[in-house]
């Protein structure tokens, strides 16, 4: 099975390129209109400028924790995904847009009248004018500007990244300040509670008088180790306890809209909420892709932007089911130190109550002070060394170029415009050739016209503009030879022979073809007698430049003689009768009977009578001629009417009883395929051998014009 596919292979790109061949000129006609109106336009777009700032963004090393170990940051792709975001925000670009006044600089490109409204500068701003790019895995990012002025495209870039920046180390350093702040707070209320219970220590002294008691005795006791540890503990608890408390109420000040910006490793280290938020940014990117691409009741579009929001609302769930959390921990904590609080009460007061009931009261109180002053210092500390951390520097962004004024713009391309304008007209005038060959219904080949009207083909006349009257070309009389040389191999023996040549529509060259016929098979050495019965519309006597009338309309109508319509001698062995001057004469049944007697008058003087008839549909004189003839040649134009016009017009004479010798194809151009241009080509060579002076037979050329069982078939009748 494998030579049949390629063979359909070669067929196919061959018919293709056939079809680019013949239809050459239409493609370099649309091709050449597609460039040239791409061009065009090219010429009139607005010209835009673009200037671009590469901003070196990092991921932070961590967040302010309180009693936390800080940890490390990576490349992360989402978190550059978030960056373009909040580059693009209204966060970032109001501030520029109030800044560069552009409110009031895109008016006139917007046709408003005064100052616009923030946001649809914004919208115009991002949709038009900005485009943030990163390369992949790559923590660079490219803020691109484009603008009609270069000086306000640098102007918005450096703008833009100026203002990210701060926005950026202002996020950054925003929860260490808070941190800092939370702690100074926690550290001013301990000092006043160490100062309150130096103020008791110092009254219970007095009311006991033990003012020579040394504060820092310890008691070996296990009671009074169990109260240590208990307080010990008491300490950690209520650390902890500040810094859950910490972490909820901030968690909780932050807007629910924008505490997805907080979802990292770091923030909320949950797994979950990090997972839908990918998902949630992956779902987002793909709403924007379509959006360029589709309207928005487009299904894909919908069903895009549905799927965005039910992740929107399951991470909303999450970060407050996250912050229930905070909120439950922080709960807990406390109640952990109430409960450790009153089991230290409640042990206090046991030890109160113990042998030791006088210095109880004081030893606790300074037991107190003492763990106060050491939360105090450990405070002290904590704050100390987070001030250190947030003195030291972290560059997590840095600006690596300020846009300058494009020279020349960016946009339109000319190269670029020029070369999709060129490869979509040569693909669109290719698909046109090919659309306009595919619904073309005409004939196109040799084999197509003997497949489909059963009839052999005399004769393929090539298109020669201007051939008429006499042709000095020996190429161009050679079809002609041929087209005489079967006729007389297919035309039964007999001494005369009247024949019609008819085509189904008008001007597809038969009369020209017609003379031309005439004129070679009298110059062959037979009578021939060449008469217009195109009535209507006559074209004989000015291709023989001769007189119109008197005629065959006369000759029908009773008024002028054979002799006196006769015009002979307008060429060696060919007479002529022209259609006449009688005004809207047309041949009727009436008229067949005269011409059968004409015709057997004329047999006896001329070995070939042609007519000259109209156009066989719509013209009833084409079927009274076609009734009265020996026989009937169609000659159809290359490519000019639908096969079922041509296959009507065979009917039309099958059912006259008139035999239909053949099919004559006329005006086939050069370029017409491989099966034209056997022809043409071999008209050519005998041609040139004829020129040369080489000597050749007639009949050469014709039986290679011939198909092969038809060409049998006419040696058959010509022996017989």
């Amino acid at each position: 099975m494998a030579p049949p596919t390629e063979s359909q292979e070669t067929a196919s790109l061959t018919d293709f390129l056939q079809i680019v061949r013949i239809r050459r000129a239409l493609i370099a006609l649309i091709l050449s209109l597609v460039v040239v109106t791409t061009a065009a336009v090219t010429a009139f777009l607005p010209r835009w400028y673009l200037a671009t700032t590469k901003v070196r963004v990092e991921k932070p090393e961590g967040e302010m924790k309180l009693f936390q170990v800080q940890g490390g940051g990576g490349y992360d792709p989402y978190f550059l995904q978030d960056q373009f975001r909040i580059m693009q925000s209204e966060k970032v670009l109001y501030p520029v847009i109030e800044r560069l006044g552009l409110n009031a600089r895109f008016a006139p490109l917007l046709g408003a009248g005064g100052p616009l409204p923030s946001a649809i500068t914004y919208r115009y701003l991002v949709e038009t004018m900005l485009r943030v790019e990163s390369q992949r895995s790559s923590s660079l990012i490219e803020i691109n500007v484009y603008a009609q002025e270069p000086r306000l495209a640098a102007d918005i870039a450096n703008e833009i990244a100026r203002t990210y920046s701060a926005d950026r180390i202002a996020v950054a350093t925003s929860d260490q300040s808070e941190g800092l702040a939370q702690l100074r707070k926690e550290l001013a209320s301990q000092e006043a509670v160490v100062s309150r219970q130096r103020d008791a220590v110092e009254k219970l002294r007095k009311d006991l008088n033990i003012s020579g008691v040394d504060l820092n005795a310890r008691y070996s006791d296990m009671e009074i180790e169990t109260l240590r540890q208990m307080q010990n503990t008491l300490i950690a608890l209520s650390v902890d306890a500040i810094g859950r408390k910490t972490r909820w109420e901030r968690f909780r000040s932050i807007v629910p809209a924008e505490r997805v910006n907080l979802v990292n490793s770091e923030l909320i280290p949950d797994q979950n909420i990090q997972n839908l938020l990918q998902a949630y940014l992956v779902a987002d990117q793909k709403v924007t892709q379509l959006k360029s691409r589709l309207g928005e009741a487009h299904p894909d579009l919908v069903a895009a932007v549905d799927a965005r929001l039910k992740i929107r609302e399951q991470l909303d769930a999450q970060l407050q089911g996250y912050e229930s959390s905070l909120e439950i921990a922080h709960k807990e904590a406390e109640a952990r130190v109430a409960e450790l609080r009153r089991q230290l009460s409640q042990a206090k007061v046991d030890q109160i109550l113990s042998a030791r009931d006088r210095m109880r009261p004081f030893e606790e109180a300074a037991q107190k002070l003492d763990d106060e002053q050491r939360l105090l210092t450990t405070l002290k500390l904590t704050l100390r060394q987070r001030e250190i951390d947030f003195q030291v520097p972290k560059k997590t962004i840095e600006i690596l170029n300020t846009a300058e004024p494009a020279r020349t713009p960016s946009k339109p391309s000319w190269r670029l415009n020029l070369t999709l304008a060129f490869l979509f007209g040569a693909i669109f005038s290719v698909g046109v050739a090919v659309a306009l060959e595919y619904f073309d219904s005409s004939f196109r080949s040799v084999a197509e016209v003997e497949a489909r009207l059963r009839l052999p083909v005399l004769g393929v006349v090539p298109y020669a503009p201007g051939s008429g009257g006499e042709d000095a070309d020996p190429a161009a009389l050679e079809p002609i030879r041929v087209l005489h040389t079967n006729l007389n191999l297919t035309l039964p023996r007999r001494d005369s022979h009247a024949l019609v040549i008819f085509s189904a529509g008008p001007g597809e060259g038969k009369s020209t073809t017609l003379n031309r016929l005439a004129r070679q098979m009298a110059s062959g050495g037979e009578r021939v007698l060449l008469i217009d019965s195109d009535l209507r519309r006559p074209t004989q006597h000015r291709l023989l430049q001769r007189r119109r009338d008197p005629g065959l309309a006369e000759l029908l109508g009773g008024q002028r003689t054979v002799a006196e319509v006769i015009q002979r001698g307008v060429a060696p062995n060919l007479d002529f009768i022209p259609a006449g001057g009688v005004p809207g004469f047309t041949l009727g049944l009436v008229h067949a009977t005269r011409l059968r007697e004409l015709l057997t008058t004329l047999r006896a003087s001329y070995d070939k009578i042609l007519f000259d008839s109209p156009p066989i549909i719509g013209v009833s004189d084409a079927s009274v001629l076609v009734s009265v003839v020996d026989g009937s040649v169609l000659l159809i134009q290359h490519r000019r009417n639908p096969r079922a016009m041509v296959q009507r017009a065979r009917q039309i004479v099958e059912e006259r009883k008139t035999p239909l010798i053949g099919v004559v194809l006329n005006q086939v151009p050069e370029n017409a395929g491989e099966d034209y241009g056997y022809y043409t080509r071999n008209y050519e060579y005998y041609s040139q051998r004829a020129a040369s002076g080489g000597s050749r037979s007639p009949a050469a050329p014709v039986a290679s014009n011939v198909p092969g069982k038809d060409r049998i078939r006419l040696r058959e009748d010509d022996r017989s």
